[in-house]
């Protein structure tokens, strides 16, 4: 990618969010930016995930994801969802989290808000899979843990870096 277009595309300021999914026993998480409200009257939620990330697969398969909102004081997620300790399949076992409700899926205690969602369509879009869903529960992080409480959500800004797709990260001057 051309270094202006990769800067451009680092000034798109994005949400910092963990993918959460369950399949069979196993649970995985992956940090994402790339999520977005899709509808309104009907609201849906939109993320993409990379084709060659562990967590595509599981979500074709379960049609079900957790959307984990990362606030300020929840950083540390961030930091180890983007760590090599991470990239592996069943990374959840270093993190906090409790089933959600309806769907299963997993629920980052970390996390200043969570939602529950079950994808009603796929889409194919280059080197990533756009999975279109229906929020079907959410936890705010008051009740589970006062600290989280009115906290912001973290952001691509508050970041040194930004993924640009494809395993690549462009790094703030």
């Amino acid at each position: 990618m051309d270094r202006n277009l990769a800067r451009t595309m680092a000034a798109l300021t994005t949400g910092i969010y963990v993918l959460t999914v369950r399949e069979n026993e196993r649970c995985h998480g992956m940090s994402s930016s790339w999520v977005a409200p899709a509808s309104g009257r009907q609201p849906l939620i939109s993320v993409a995930v990379d084709m060659n990330h562990f967590t595509r697969g599981a979500i074709e398969r379960t049609k079900a994801f957790g959307l984990n909102i990362v606030g300020r004081r929840g950083r540390a997620l961030e930091d180890y969802f983007y760590s090599k300790r991470a990239r592996r399949p069943d990374n959840l076992d270093e993190i906090e989290y409790e089933p959600s409700p309806k769907l299963g899926v997993p629920w980052l205690r970390l996390a200043m808000a969570a939602i529950e969602v079950r994808v009603t369509s796929a889409y194919s879009a280059g080197d990533h899979m756009i999975f279109i869903g229906d929020p079907v529960g959410v936890r705010r992080a008051g009740r589970a843990d006062k600290r989280l409480a009115g906290d912001r959500p973290l952001t691509s800004l508050d970041l040194e870096y930004v993924y640009l797709g494809a395993g690549r990260l462009y790094r703030r001057d």
